[in-house]
């Protein structure tokens, strides 16, 4: 029988997101690096990156989501920081909404409610690929504080109208989520608004 490396193959391809899932439950996200599963896996890592694109694409896979939202949000807090939260959440709401990508988020979302192996993996893969990110963009201080508090009123948005299905949010279209949410998340990630621009004209000196 022929030895070496794997060529690739569905059956090559299923066996490393065999391999992946079960070590970055064990593992944890930083702890999985495409250096290491090629070598546990016996493929070049030059496959997996053909098959996976990159990380956040082989978790993804490995996890079974037909949209990695760690991917889209990523793509979505490039551009205008104006205007990144509104963006955001309005990109993760169309993912969710959507009939192919929003049942095996909410497949894994359950899983997080109830195993603490899903929940320290999804938690260490928001804070690297999305907190951070979202960190690196701003200015001043307190900045993965603020990334943080972002991150946190996201994450209620999606388990309030995703799992835990409350109403009006779970009924209301992505256009009034933005509406209703979007200054929260912005006051979250930026800060209150100079007192010129909540008052609508320049502010007075006191005196």
């Amino acid at each position: 029988m022929a030895r070496g490396r794997r060529p690739g193959s569905p059956d090559t391809r299923a066996a490393i997101l065999e391999v992946a899932r079960r070590r970055f439950l064990a593992e944890g996200y930083q702890g999985v690096t495409m250096r290491s599963l090629a070598a546990d896996t016996g493929v070049d890592m030059a496959l997996i990156g053909y098959f996976f694109s990159s990380k956040k694409g082989l978790f993804g896979a490995a996890m079974a989501l037909t949209v990695n939202p760690a991917e889209v949000a990523a793509q979505a807090v490039s551009g205008d920081l104006t205007t990144l939260p509104q963006r955001v959440l309005r990109t993760l709401i169309t993912v969710w909404d959507s009939p192919e990508s929003g049942p095996p988020l909410l497949a894994m979302l359950r899983n997080v409610a109830q195993d603490e192996a899903h929940a320290a993996l999804l938690r260490e893969v928001l804070q690297q690929e999305i907190v951070d990110r979202v960190a690196a963009r701003l200015e001043g201080p307190g900045a993965h504080r603020r990334a943080a508090a972002f991150g946190a009123v996201m994450a209620g948005v999606i388990t309030t109208r995703y799992l835990v299905r409350l109403e009006p949010i779970a009924s209301m279209t992505a256009d009034e989520i933005v509406r209703h949410v979007g200054p929260s998340l912005r006051l979250a990630l930026l800060g209150p608004a100079p007192a010129e621009h909540r008052a609508g004209r320049p502010a007075r000196a006191a005196g």
